[in-house]
């Protein structure tokens, strides 16, 4: 297959790709054909899939194929390769976690979402990459090392989706799965100008799972468009008993048209959270974007105060409960950054988790009355534009110190304690040619109507089409 012709597929959309899949316009086996190819071209620069089983998803690409022309029924992710978020279990194939713990270790069964996707037709490639346990928004570890931005290889992919988000940007697969604690699809999406959904809690359920009634911890999706970000979510999403806090509504919910009347709608933006966080991007020029779809745009500051408290918190208690053994059994073998918040979480007593709870509760209920008022928050995803992929994290942004790895994201981890639907999408490049993508937050439960606002604004400015030419030069 010609460099053209792959093109033409590695960055055709999933939707456009499933059709025509259907209607036998492509094989599956051309499909994955031209992906493993892309990845094979580029990957080596970007280290975005980190294992792959080039054999096995030929095999399942010819099985698709048999399936159709035998007649046989297929789902609606018929022969869309994808490559797996390597924090999430796939039976059969390496899930390392990004840890050195588990550098062999292969498990039994798939996690929930691989097991959807798979039953929706979807050819699992291999694993992208991730930080140690998804701990942070740079993407990192020591089994595999660093994940680049295919816009400049110089710097950052973001986290901890970010072998996903990279591989989405450089055309190696269509659609990515992911997951979202403090900002792990939404980060990740500014960084590589593609689209990354944080659902709300319950949307997508998760097992396995430590702590399935958490709500900080949510599965979701990422791709290059909003359509096709919606098009995963009405595969993954809907209810499971083995997931307790699951939402009853089904995933077909996300498979209609997104098209939607703007106008009127009640837009709220803050450049800069009202000054309580140091940015460098900020979304005004996105503002203006949806007050010429003829929304009423306000710049408001919404109360966010005990949100960064609520999420260290709850996040340190959470990675004490789940890893608090990997330490315990291996030391020295985690990195001193988890290592440090499971020892905090740790040193939490039971109150001190009761008051976080409470505190959550408050934000939620803040939140809840916020958005009677506005339909949609418009805020900057990440503080800062992908930095040098040489770092550990940013030391300072605009001039204000970073005192841990945990403080530069706190654009998207004060969102997550509001428990409110969110997500990235492309809104614009710097003058240096890297991807900035604003945030968009609706109310509780609000997903579909999130992903409409979304999709146009992303009609409106097509910032997304713009594609990377894999090139390496020095950050500033």
């Amino acid at each position: 297959m010609d460099r053209n012709a792959n093109a033409d597929l590695t960055y055709a959309d999933a939707t456009d790709l499933a059709r025509r899949l259907r209607d036998r316009e492509l094989s599956a086996r051309e499909v994955a054909q031209a992906h493993l190819e892309r990845i094979e071209e580029v990957n080596p620069e970007i280290n975005a899939v980190v294992t792959l089983d080039a054999e096995k998803a030929m095999r399942e690409a010819a099985q698709a194929d048999e399936r159709l022309a035998g007649g046989g029924g297929v789902g609606p992710l018929h022969g869309i390769p994808v490559a797996v978020k390597d924090t999430h279990d796939t039976a059969g194939m390496r899930t390392t976690y990004g840890s050195p713990v588990f550098a062999d270790h292969v498990p039994e069964r798939d996690a929930l979402t691989v097991e959807r996707m798979r039953a929706a037709g979807a050819i699992v490639m291999g694993k992208t990459n991730a930080p140690e346990f998804g701990a942070g928004s740079h993407t990192f570890n020591p089994v595999f090392g660093v994940t680049r931005n295919p816009y400049d290889l110089a710097r950052s992919a973001g986290g901890s989706t970010g072998g996903g988000a990279a591989a989405l940007a450089a055309g190696m697969h269509p659609l990515s799965d992911g997951s979202d604690m403090g900002g792990s699809l939404r980060n990740p999406g500014s960084f590589n100008n593609v689209v990354g959904i944080r659902p709300s809690p319950g949307r997508v359920p998760q097992w396995p799972s430590f702590l399935p009634w958490e709500p900080m911890t949510v599965a979701g999706a990422m791709a290059r468009t909003v359509s096709d970000v919606a098009l995963l979510m009405s595969v993954i999403s809907g209810p499971d008993t083995r997931a307790p806090t699951a939402m009853s509504d089904p995933g077909s919910i996300f498979a209609g048209p997104l098209d939607c009347d703007m106008r009127g709608l009640r837009v709220a933006y803050s450049a800069d959270f009202g000054g309580a966080l140091p940015i460098e991007t900020e979304p005004s020029a996105a503002a203006e974007v949806f007050a010429g779809l003829g929304c009423g745009v306000e710049e408001v500051h919404p109360d966010f105060s005990r949100a960064d408290r609520v999420f260290r918190a709850l996040r340190f208690w959470q990675f004490a409960v789940a890893y608090g053994w990997i330490v315990d059994e291996h030391p020295g073998q985690v990195k001193e950054a988890l290592a440090d918040d499971i020892a905090r979480g740790r040193r939490m007593s039971g109150e001190d988790v009761g008051q976080a709870k409470m505190e959550l509760a408050d934000v939620y209920h803040r939140f809840r009355e916020f958005f009677a008022e506005y339909d949609v928050l418009l805020l900057p995803v990440s503080q800062v534009v992908p930095f040098d992929a040489g770092l550990e994290y940013p030391a300072e942004v605009a001039g204000e110190p970073m005192d841990d790895y945990l403080r530069w994201m706190s654009s998207s981890s004060w969102v997550s304690a509001t428990l409110c639907p969110a997500m990235s999408v492309p809104a614009g490049f710097t003058p240096g040619g890297l991807p900035v993508g604003v945030q968009l937050v609706a109310e509780h439960r609000a997903d579909l109507p999130l992903l409409r606002y979304a999709y146009a604004f992303e009609q409106a400015t097509r910032y997304g089409t713009r594609r990377p030419e894999v090139r390496r030069s020095e950050p500033t």
